[in-house]
C-alpha cells in the first residue's frame, strides 16, 4: 500500500487553508474592504461651538456681547437646533443674571427663544464663566500615511491600507458644510413667475432668455484710464 497520496493530500489541504489564512488575516471573519472608496468612506462626527463668558457685577461686557453676536452668527450659519447657555450650579445670584442676561442677547441678535436652552453644569466656583454653545457637525478628517505596509506583498490581491486616504482627507477638508456628507441639503422651490414669463415669451413666438448686457463694451467703457 503506497502512503504518498495521503500526504499530497495533507499538504494541498495544509496549503490551502495557509492561503486562506493570508487572504481575510489570521482569525478575521469579517471580509476586507473592496477598495480604497469603501475603506475610507467619508464620515461625520460630532463637535462643539462654545463660548466662555466671565462673570461681572455690571453685566455683559461690549466684547461679551460682540462675542455672543458672532456665536449667534455662527449658529444661524450651522442651522443648529439648540443654543445652550449653562450657569455654574450654586445658585450663585450674579451667576445666574449673568445666564439669563445672556439669553436675552441671543434673542435680540435673532435667535428664536424656544431654541435657546438654560441649564446648569457643575463647577468649582459658583462664579465660574457662562458657558453659551451649540453641537455641530463636523467631517472627519483621516490621518493618512501613519504606518505603510509591504507594497511587495500582494499574495493576498488586496489594496494597500493607505491608498484612498488622501483623496477622502482633501474632500473632508473641503466641504462646507459636512452635513451634505449625511444626506443632501433639500431642493429650494422653482420660480413660478419666472417660469410663467418664459413661457408667455415662448407662445408669443418672443426671445425667452432675459436681455444680456454686453460685457466686454461695458468693462472697456468702465475702465480706468
Amino acid at each position: 500500500m503506497s502512503l504518498t497520496r495521503p500526504f499530497i493530500l495533507i499538504g494541498a489541504l495544509a496549503a490551502a487553508a495557509v492561503l486562506s489564512a493570508c487572504a481575510g488575516g489570521a482569525g478575521t471573519t469579517t471580509p476586507l474592504p473592496l477598495n480604497p472608496t469603501s475603506r475610507w468612506s467619508l464620515q461625520v462626527e460630532e463637535g462643539h461651538d462654545r463660548i466662555a463668558l466671565a462673570v461681572h457685577q455690571t453685566g455683559l461686557s461690549a466684547n461679551q456681547r460682540a462675542a455672543l453676536s458672532a456665536l449667534a452668527g455662527r449658529f444661524a450659519q450651522a442651522g443648529g437646533d439648540v443654543l445652550v447657555v449653562q450657569a455654574p450650579a450654586g445658585n450663585d445670584p450674579v451667576a445666574g443674571e449673568a445666564a439669563w442676561s445672556a439669553r436675552a442677547a441671543l434673542q435680540d441678535m435673532g435667535v428664536p427663544p424656544h431654541r435657546i436652552r438654560v441649564e446648569s453644569y457643575y463647577a468649582p466656583d459658583p462664579r465660574a464663566p457662562i458657558l453659551a454653545g451649540f453641537t455641530t457637525v463636523q467631517a472627519r478628517v483621516p490621518r493618512c500615511g501613519t504606518a505603510w505596509e509591504g507594497l511587495s506583498q500582494t499574495a493576498s490581491n488586496q489594496s494597500q491600507s493607505n491608498f484612498g486616504c488622501a483623496v477622502n482627507a482633501n474632500l473632508a477638508a473641503q466641504i462646507a458644510d459636512p452635513r451634505d456628507i449625511v444626506q443632501p441639503q433639500a431642493m429650494t422651490p422653482g420660480d413660478a413667475a419666472r417660469r410663467t414669463v418664459v413661457f408667455d415669451n415662448y407662445r408669443a413666438g418672443q426671445p425667452t432668455s432675459a436681455p444680456q448686457e454686453d460685457l466686454v463694451r461695458s468693462r472697456v467703457s468702465q475702465a480706468v484710464d
